[in-house]
């Protein structure tokens, strides 16, 4: 498997859609590489699966390096384990069905297809690299593209929430890129490396570790909302275009949970173990505050955003915890939110797009007019609240399970406190549920128009994805399982 075609497809549909001057051909060809990737992604989780299967037990598979800067150990070195798999699966669900959401923009179509497939490129790349200075250089190539789709495309305060997200990530790249360097010089002699391969078989100083780890970890941290650095994700998800939301709490939050537990974690174990609590205090109040704010929420898309805050705490929850039940339960959190919330901001998208209002009271009794988008509405809802049957069940607990391991009271007590945030959600979703599509339609309502083809379709696909890891989430616990366990073997615990 050519794990540089993630990188090549979408750069080709990027050139592609800056030659034609049609902005309808510009949509089709965004949707087609989309789609190219999409088939591809499927047949990269094909291929892993056959390659373990057939005995083939390397750390990282589809193994492809070339020396860019060799007198500084910089390579663009390519690889994928479980995890990895896993994120370009995600990503590739969500991106089609940005596109798809997006079908119908009009204003400046062609560079805002470019800037999605550009943000889909950026994701892909940093999820295949092997190298930190490459996999940073891909995280930085996904923060401007989001912030040009909201100062362009988006809505409300858009240029506040723009500067907003540009700075706080930007300050978070700043932190991560320090962490980097503290790992470069504090491996010594052929040692030092920006290769992460090679970093996972050298101990680095307990000195280095404890004094780089936080920045690492913070760093990626704000692109996951951690508490309290988690204040762009209201403003930047609300003002955005349905697909930069999509984009946003669907993927770009997860760049921060796949680098805080490939790069910090993993490179990192002594500072791991040594800040474990301190993650976990930190995402234990990012869950129950997320999820108290969503219940003061009148606007559909904060009440989204803020709920996003609470989910992404049991993220970092799950690898603060540092056993393997919780490690696999962060990864399948990261890829149920992401299918989540991105169909939750597509129904949003879809409501707003017909009824020109976000404000939960200002609706009631769309089923009656809309009954394909209230429908997704209950599912994206429903899986929230972590319903059984549906992705966000199966993650929730497997990472309740992992953090109950621990039998002393301060783990006990914020897994606790994590589970009480279970209550609030039904609260909030069933509440907003209610209001938006039972009781009597107002006048203006009564004609609205259900989904389309396009709308339907990036529905269906990520209601898909739902649902494969809802019912049968053997297939990707069994991805991850492997990668988590060579974590798990370099913090020497279980």
């Amino acid at each position: 498997m050519n794990l540089s075609l993630l990188i090549l497809l979408p750069l080709l549909t990027v050139l592609l859609i800056l030659v034609v001057r049609n902005p309808q051909s510009a949509r089709w060809i965004a949707l087609g590489g989309s789609v190219v990737q999409l088939v591809l992604a499927l047949a990269l989780y094909v291929a892993f699966v056959k390659a373990r299967s057939g005995g083939d037990t390397a750390i990282m598979l589809f193994d492809q390096q070339w020396p860019l800067f060799p007198s500084l150990n910089i390579s663009f070195h390519l690889g994928v384990d479980g995890i990895a798999v896993a994120m370009i699966l995600l990503t590739a669900f969500v991106v089609t069905a940005g596109i798809l959401v997006s079908w119908k923009v009009s204003y400046m179509a062609k560079e805002f297809f470019l800037l999605l497939v550009l943000l889909a490129m950026g994701a892909y790349g940093f999820f295949i690299s092997l190298d930190l200075f490459i996999m940073f250089f891909f995280l930085e190539v996904a923060v401007i593209p989001k912030y040009l789709l909201i100062n362009i495309w988006g809505s409300g305060k858009k240029e506040y929430s723009a500067n907003k997200l540009a700075l706080m990530l930007m300050g978070a790249s700043v932190l991560v890129l320090v962490g980097i360097l503290g790992i470069y010089f504090g491996a010594t002699g052929a040692d030092r490396t920006f290769d992460m391969v090679k970093l996972s078989t050298v101990t680095l100083s307990s000195g280095t570790q404890l004094l780089f780890f936080p920045f690492l970890f913070l760093g990626f941290g704000v692109f996951t909302a951690l508490f309290p650095f988690h204040t762009w994700v209201p403003d930047g998800h609300s003002s955005a275009p349905t697909a930069g939301s999509m984009f946003l709490a669907g993927i770009s939050m997860k760049l921060g949970g796949y680098g805080a537990l490939r790069a910090a974690t993993w490179l990192l174990p002594e500072g791991a173990k040594e800040y474990a609590n301190i993650i976990i205090l930190l995402s234990a109040i990012a869950i129950l505050y997320g999820a108290f704010a969503t219940m003061m929420q009148k606007d559909l898309k904060y009440m989204n955003a803020y709920s996003s805050v609470s989910h992404c705490g049991f993220v970092l929850l799950g690898i603060g915890m540092l056993t393997k039940t919780a490690m696999n339960g962060a990864v399948l959190q990261m890829v149920s939110h992401g299918l989540m919330t991105a169909l939750f901001f597509a129904v949003i998208g879809m409501i707003y797009e017909r009824t020109h209002t976000r404000s939960i009271g200002e609706m009631g009794g769309l089923m009656k007019t809309m009954p394909f988008i209230m429908t997704i509405l209950f599912i994206s809802g429903l899986c929230s609240l972590g319903l059984p049957g549906l992705s966000g069940f199966v993650a929730e607990m497997t990472i309740f399970m992992g953090a109950w391991e621990h039998t002393d009271a301060f783990h006990r007590v914020a897994t606790i406190a994590a589970c009480m945030s279970i209550v609030v959600t039904a609260v909030y979703i069933l509440r907003a549920i209610g209001q938006i599509a039972m009781g009597p339609i107002k006048a203006e309502f009564a004609a609205l128009a259900d989904a389309t083809w396009y709308e339907k379709s990036a529905a269906v696909l990520l209601i898909a994805g739902i649902l494969a890891i809802g019912i049968a989430p053997f297939w990707l616990n069994e991805l991850i399982d492997p990668a988590t366990s060579v974590i798990m073997n370099r913090l020497g615990t279980k």
